[in-house]
């Protein structure tokens, strides 16, 4: 890339002077110059020439010196550097032409070895200043990128760490979270779009400003449907306690959205949520042209499962004992002991409870009823009868009567 530099002096044997010293760089095609007499002729020069990258300038010349020049240099954007030059021992003009923004300096009579030393010294730090502004432009359309996905504290991250984007096939311990409207596809065939719009506009924006609060990552949104992961890409130890936290959240704000929109004869249907923890294989897999952060493996089919399993149990939120185990103070109640789709072996899972919950004398009747349950006690049924007598909206324990009431026993559940 050729360097342009415009030299402004009025001594009219300077411009041959100036050809003849740098006649290798300019044959090379690294230099090129332009020349003006005064400080009005290099603003024109500056008009027309706006890839000029450096200005060498005298300091007395008429109609504007150079220190004026160097003035309205300053105030211009995208401005050149500068290089001034003086006579030997005007320190004053030199300060002052420094404080206006002059890069270096040289005197006269000018040695065209120390010239040349100068603008070379010059040069390079004019392409350091632009290769930083183009890290700098490259990190923050990263970051506006990697905004929708990631919490801002992680997006900053990671635009500035740009490998880490970049991952791809990195195998990592997880916790992942899927979340799903209710009956979302058939309630969208009866809005206008402008109703539709503002709905899941508001919907996903609140649901992803949780995420981020928790530093999650989301990995995909589809409609109303959301796949986040902790743990990923950035370490976070305490991922199982992020996603659990973070489920009790979504929870919340869907069921206050949910209720609002209800207010409107807007019938949305519930937020279904499954928690997993496990291995995963992590990294953007969008090919050369997009950018996908996701992830893949069983951890990520089971947590999908999970949420799907909320329908047929009546529960909203459905985690695992494997995520559970993870979080130091678990509180939840004991939902029982899953055969998932596709799956041969069990897996226990449990309905998160904040602590107030956990509290109530209804988790206390529940847990009691599950423990009979769990024990095959033939009390289980009665138990049950009791707690849904008092507590009727509570579709888990509902599901378990009906269970019981036709045959079943035990805490081992087949999923649909």
């Amino acid at each position: 890339m050729t360097a342009r530099i415009l030299f402004v002096d009025d001594e009219p044997d300077l411009e041959t002077l100036v050809l003849q010293k740098f006649r290798r760089q300019i044959r090379d095609g690294t230099i090129s110059f332009l020349f003006a007499h005064d400080g009005v002729e290099a603003l024109a020069a500056l008009k027309t020439n706006a890839d000029v990258v450096l200005v060498v300038t005298d300091i007395n010349m008429p109609r504007m010196d150079g220190l004026s020049l160097l003035q309205k240099l300053q105030e211009s954007e995208g401005r050149p550097s500068a290089i001034v030059v003086s006579a030997y021992g005007d320190m004053a003009n030199i300060r002052t032409a420094m404080n206006r923004g002059a890069f270096d300096f040289v005197t006269k009579p000018i040695d065209f070895g120390d010239l040349e030393t100068t603008i070379a010294k010059t040069l390079r730090h004019i392409q350091f200043l632009r290769e930083a502004r183009e890290r700098q432009a490259e990190a923050e359309r990263a970051h506006a990128s990697l905004s929708r996905y990631f919490s801002p504290n992680l997006a900053q991250r990671l635009a500035v760490d740009g490998a880490a984007v970049e991952l791809a096939g990195q195998r990592r311990d997880i916790a992942t979270l899927f979340t799903d409207v209710a009956s979302f596809t058939a309630l969208v065939e009866t809005l206008e779009p402008d109703v539709l719009g503002t709905l899941l506009n508001e919907y996903v924006s609140g649901m992803t400003d949780i995420v981020f609060a928790h530093d999650g990552t989301v990995a995909k949104i589809v409609g109303d449907a959301l796949h986040v992961l902790f743990g990923a890409p950035g370490e976070q130890p305490d991922h199982a306690a992020r996603a659990v936290a973070c489920a009790l959240d979504l929870d919340q704000y869907a069921q206050q959205f949910r209720d609002r929109w209800q207010k409107k004869r807007i019938p949305l249907g519930v937020t279904r949520i499954g928690v997993h923890a496990g291995s995963a294989i992590v990294g953007n897999f969008g090919g050369e042209r997009f950018f996908d952060y996701t992830a893949y493996g069983d951890t990520i089919n089971v947590a999908a499962r999970l949420e799907a399993a909320n329908k047929q149990l009546g529960t909203r939120i459905c985690v695992s004992a494997t995520l559970a185990d993870k979080v130091a103070g678990f509180r939840g109640r004991p939902v029982g002991d899953l055969v998932l789709r596709g799956k041969t072996e069990a897996l226990r899972a449990f309905e998160p409870l904040r602590d107030e919950q956990h509290k109530d004398l209804a988790t206390q009747t529940y847990l009691d009823a599950f423990a009979k349950l769990e024990a095959n006690d033939p009390g289980a049924i009665a138990a049950f009868a009791s707690h849904v007598g008092k507590e009727p909206q509570d579709q888990l324990a509902s599901f378990h009567l009906k269970r019981l009431l036709n045959g079943a026993t035990g805490a081992k559940i087949a999923m649909e």
